[in-house]
């Protein structure tokens, strides 16, 4: 296996893989904390680097059908939750594109200011 490269999120709050510290987002792509995982709550982020995808599964969820990909830490592998490809009901098509993390397998730290 090749080298892995990391991107590094920036901003003043972190989220990082709670078992290797891999820096995932930033506050500023939290959409929201109104969702459950597995583990229990759960974010959405508009945008999350450093991740793998799985294939493309089609799931039936608490609102609606939607095809999904399950995402891990790109450094050690542990899976951190979905994102979101297609959503067959119109008032669910905000999410495509965006990631579930969830809370308990990540960790929020502080950042640095990019101005600086």
């Amino acid at each position: 296996m090749g080298r892995v490269f990391l991107r590094h999120p920036g901003g003043l709050r972190i989220y990082s893989c709670a078992h290797c510290d891999t820096p995932l987002t930033n506050r500023g792509e939290l959409v929201s904390t109104r969702f459950t995982g597995a583990t229990g709550r759960a974010f959405l982020f508009n945008k999350v680097v450093n991740l793998s995808f799985s294939e493309l599964e089609y799931r039936i969820m608490l609102t609606g059908r939607h095809i999904v990909r399950d995402v891990s830490c790109k450094s050690c592998g542990t899976r951190l939750g979905w994102i979101y490809e297609y959503a067959t009901e119109e008032s669910q098509r905000y999410k495509e594109g965006r990631v579930i993390l969830e809370r308990a397998l990540i960790t929020e730290s502080e950042g640095f200011d990019e101005g600086e």
